[in-house]
């Protein structure tokens, strides 16, 4: 009974993640238990602990006598989370070269190839693509505190991303580029180049992060 619970409820966290990273439940949007039951097609309690684990990846807030907010997108708080990303993103990229099996490796090069090949604005295949992705390099980490602190720091930089992007097709490509970067030399077992990749990764989103206050960013170095 309980993983048929857990089953349900991951499925309702990931139908509501969705719909908030893509803005079907915008910045702000009051929601309730049931409105999402309806929504989602799942009862109250799978419902209620998707909506508790989203209050602890900060992608809604939950407030007595008031009730649930998506919340708010920030800047701020986007370079304050990128600052942990990058460090946890290099650490995840060394264990991943080392400890990936020779099944996870073939995944990423897949993956890569699916990368390499995808093309157009369908922002909602491309995200799925990306938590693919990010799914592989932390799970080869093998080290489930990684990914502990890893899957809400890409959740939420996932979110500030796609409402942030300055032209869809052009940057859905860089970032395709950029992950297929990641990808190869993990599988290949080149921790120096993969390293390299994830901080290139971690360069661009700090740079589109200072486009959104609109001014430019550091550059390299």
């Amino acid at each position: 009974m309980a993983e048929q619970l857990s089953n349900k409820t991951d499925q309702v966290y990931a139908l509501l993640e969705e719909m908030i990273t893509f803005q079907d439940l915008a910045p702000g949007d009051a929601v309730s238990e049931s409105q999402l039951m309806t929504r989602t097609g799942f009862g109250r309690t799978p419902v209620r602990e998707a909506l508790q684990r989203l209050a602890r990846e900060r992608m809604v807030e939950i407030h007595p006598h008031r009730g649930v907010f998506v919340a708010p997108v920030s800047v701020e708080a986007h370079f304050r989370l990128l600052e942990l990303r990058r460090g946890l993103e290099e650490m995840a990229v060394r264990f991943a070269t080392f400890r990936a099996q020779t099944r996870q490796k073939e995944q990423m090069l897949a993956l890569a190839a699916e990368l390499d090949a995808f093309s157009g604005t369908d922002v909602r295949a491309f995200g799925a693509l990306l938590k693919r992705s990010h799914a592989a390099i932390v799970e080869a980490a093998h080290n489930e505190y990684l990914q502990l602190a890893m899957a809400p720091l890409q959740a939420l930089s996932r979110r500030f991303w796609f409402a942030h992007l300055p032209d869809v097709a052009e940057h859905l490509r860089i970032a395709a580029d950029r992950h297929a970067r990641i990808l190869r030399p993990v599988a290949h077992g080149d921790a120096a180049a993969a390293v390299d990749a994830a901080l290139a990764l971690n360069d661009y989103l700090t740079d589109l992060t200072y486009a959104a206050l609109g001014r430019p960013g550091p550059g390299p170095g």
